[in-house]
């Protein structure tokens, strides 16, 4: 992402400043280095990267292969699959069985198969796939990339050197974000870089789908725009909501909730989230806050489900009526 790509017009961001070199990743240096070590000795194993999504470990596995092969070389010598195609038994049977197979006349070395999102793939595929990774290793390595571990076999985690990718944290997004902001000359305050970094949850795509999105529509990126973009309730607006349910009577601090839902397009989902989080910091008695929390876990899981709103904010309404009747 430091080194300056060719302008595309239309090509979001998170792909115009992808990293094409290890040196450019901004995180996990200790992976990096790893690799690194192991492409320079030519003793690349089968790896198996796991972790949540926008961490880096499709542009790591990428800017490896690059590192591995030549532009000319890369379309012959790199098969990768990814959750939008077929990966039932017959595509590891057949098209990765052949690719994997078949070598490249005058060309050294090893082929490379990135499976992305390889936990989507079936138990039979992959029972079919860990056969291949044993037989064909003097001609192939795969890469196995996935965001639920538990969701790869266990004989396909045992053929692979595992490398775990954890959420970016917030000093290692911002040099980036920066770097994106100063090439694309935005207009960014320090409040919309903050809300940037508190909605992302350490993901980088999401910061730059975000950042991309808010400029594009508003022109600015504050603190108001970045919230409002997405749709996620602001700070000030998760006080507001529970002032009134903590002071207002029943019937009032619904109707102020309804209202500003509505208003602002705000989703239940969303509210009970961030008031959550706003809840324990408020220094409730033990039992008023574990009755409080509980209850609304229940109306959250409610909501996942698909009961409807309305009923469900007079359930949250309700609650805090309680919890304030019981303290008094």
């Amino acid at each position: 992402m430091t080194q300056e790509t060719p302008a595309v017009a239309n090509l979001p961001w998170v792909e115009k400043y992808r990293p094409t070199k290890l040196e450019e990743l901004i995180s996990h240096e200790e992976i990096i280095k790893t690799i690194n070590k192991f492409i320079k000795e030519d003793q690349l194993p089968h790896l198996l990267f796991y972790g949540p999504p926008g961490t880096g470990k499709t542009s790591t596995i990428l800017a490896s292969a690059k590192q591995l092969y030549t532009p000319a070389q890369f379309t012959s010598m790199v098969l990768e699959l990814n959750a939008s195609d077929d990966r039932g038994i017959g595509i590891v049977r057949g098209q990765i069985l052949n690719f994997a197979s078949t070598r490249t006349i005058f060309k050294h070395g090893f082929k490379l198969i990135i499976l992305d999102e390889a936990d989507a793939m079936t138990n039979d595929a992959q029972n079919a796939l860990r056969r291949i990774i044993e037989k064909y290793t003097e001609n192939v390595r795969f890469c196995v990339i996935c965001n639920y571990l538990s969701k790869i076999i266990p004989a396909v985690q045992s053929r692979c050197t595992k490398f775990r990718f954890g959420p970016l944290a917030p000093e290692q997004i911002m040099p980036r974000l920066d770097y994106v902001i100063d090439k694309e000359n935005l207009t960014v305050e320090e409040d919309g870089k903050k809300a940037l970094m508190t909605l992302s949850g350490g993901d980088m795509r999401k910061v730059l789908n975000v950042l991309q999105s808010t400029w594009l529509a508003y022109g600015s990126v504050t603190e108001e725009t970045v919230y409002s973009c997405v749709g996620h309730p602001l700070p000030k607006d998760i006080t507001s909501i529970a002032n009134w349910l903590l002071n207002e009577n029943y019937v009032l601090a619904y109707c102020k909730i309804q209202d500003l839902k509505i208003k602002k397009g705000l989703a239940l989902q969303d509210i009970l989230t961030e008031l959550h989080s706003f809840v324990n910091k408020i220094e409730f008695p033990d039992g008023i806050l574990i009755n409080l929390v509980v209850k609304m876990a229940d109306i959250e899981r409610r909501v996942a489900t698909g009961c409807t709103e309305a009923v469900q904010l007079n359930a949250l309404v309700a609650a805090f009526q309680c919890a304030r009747e019981i303290q008094c």
